[in-house]
């Protein structure tokens, strides 16, 4: 079973979270929910402060928000009005049998307990609905990036995904990936910032997190790719794995 000591870790840095946090191209979220008409009703399991809820509302579709997390689905209903997220986890979702067309997961796929997740998002599923986990990814074929996830201990990156998911079991049809790039723009300050939102700086001890923060600003004044610059781009791959329920 997934520990959830880190997955329940991010509260604390809600609002930092919502703000650093890169969003999800469209692009990626039309190819995750193609096919389905709109609107179509949508769960987003692990909805943390709400930044793929945003980006379902804005293609028009309804959602249902579900986070364990009570620092993040208040800072979700503060940041998305109209929205209220329920409390709730994947593999214990409030909402009827059949009753949802697709279930999203937006970074949070890798912390669920998979075989019990799995059989709960298929309960939630009409037949032919979509369930489809998203994650942003850096990009590190870039190589100052590379370094700062080595910095940082980013080690949940683009590799690992596409190699560990894909099969969501018995209930479900084989698995397409589909893959987008995107950048944000973000002063090296707010890059710090992000990194700060992430589960190995949060359950760090104080002598880590120093030395990352001490690493990091070594990194923005010697690398030549970054030196001396207001604002980088620091480039992403988002992923998407969908599959059509039977």
């Amino acid at each position: 079973m997934t520990d959830p000591t880190p997955a329940l870790s991010f509260g604390a840095a809600a609002r930092e979270y919502d703000r650093f946090r890169p969003r999800y191209p469209e692009a990626a979220l039309r190819w995750a929910l193609a096919g389905l008409e709109t609107p179509a009703r949508v769960v987003d399991l692990g909805a943390g402060t709400g930044i793929l809820t945003r980006g379902v509302l804005a293609l028009g579709h309804q959602v249902v928000p579900v986070e364990p997390d009570p620092a993040m689905r208040a800072q979700l209903e503060v940041a998305t009005p109209g929205t209220t997220a329920q409390a709730g986890s994947a593999e214990a979702v409030p909402v009827p049998d059949g009753t949802v067309d697709a279930v999203l997961a937006g970074q949070a796929y890798h912390w669920f307990d998979r075989e019990r997740a799995h059989a709960e998002i298929a309960r939630l599923l009409r037949p032919g609905g979509t369930f489809a986990p998203i994650w942003n990814t850096r990009d590190e074929r870039v190589d100052w990036v590379a370094e700062l996830s080595r910095i940082a201990h980013l080690g949940d990156n683009a590799g690992s995904v596409v190699e560990k998911y894909g099969d969501f079991g018995a209930a479900f049809e084989p698995t397409e990936l589909g893959e987008f790039a995107h950048t944000t723009t973000l002063t090296p300050d707010e890059v710090v910032a992000m990194l700060h939102t992430r589960s190995y700086w949060l359950t760090a001890s104080v002598d880590e997190q120093d030395r990352i923060d001490r690493e990091l600003g070594e990194l923005f004044t010697s690398h030549p790719d970054l030196a001396g610059r207001e604002s980088v781009e620091l480039p992403y791959r988002t992923f998407v794995f969908r599959a059509r329920r039977h």
